[in-house]
């Protein structure tokens, strides 16, 4: 199977800063096979005959752990769960964005994204967020960035539990996993 992992909180701020050919190392050392990262942020496209995903979650999480002494939780998402995430978004998400800033929130299966969206504080005429295929899309206008309620999510007791992506990265890497063609970063 081919899964995209999603490693929140690193090489962000100066913090916990993991180097990808690292990381890549300790996902091979787990069996997984034709490992490739995109940019910086903790995005790692690999196979792996486990089809357990909580479980391949888990392992990577330890592994990680134990190589870098750091915490890294590990959002996994199947290429079939992307392509869902990318295609079937709401209606013109992604559609406009000198005028909005668009992104999704991939939430732990521990969690679900639709019994976090009534939780979300947002502020009206600024921020949209909908709630379909396990995740949170999040909308908000640039031009009331600063009026935004969507940065209070980083307070949200659920917000350990997910990692943000921008949609052109989400989209890129669906484009990259689904080419199974990604560049090493």
């Amino acid at each position: 199977m081919r899964y995209l992992a999603l490693l929140r909180g690193i090489n962000v701020g100066g913090k916990n800063i993991l180097k990808m050919p690292d990381v890549r190392c300790v996902f091979e050392g787990l069996g997984c096979k034709d490992v490739t990262t995109y940019i910086q942020s903790g995005n790692v496209l690999f196979e792996s005959e486990l089809k357990n995903a909580p479980r391949l979650s888990v392992a990577i999480e330890k592994a990680l752990a134990a190589k870098f002494a750091c915490s890294a939780p590990t959002v996994l998402v199947s290429e079939e769960q992307l392509e869902t995430v990318v295609k079937n978004a709401p209606p013109g998400f992604g559609a406009h964005p000198a005028q909005y800033r668009y992104d999704v929130a991939f939430v732990k299966p521990s969690l679900q994204a639709r019994a976090i969206l009534p939780t979300i504080s947002l502020k009206a005429g600024v921020d949209e967020a909908f709630e379909g295929n396990g995740v949170l899309y999040l909308k908000r206008l640039t031009t009331r960035a600063s009026q935004s309620h969507l940065p209070r999510l980083t307070r949200h007791a659920a917000y350990r539990s997910m990692t943000i992506r921008n949609w052109n990265t989400t989209s890129k890497l669906y484009q990259l996993i689904s080419s199974q063609k990604a560049p090493i970063a």
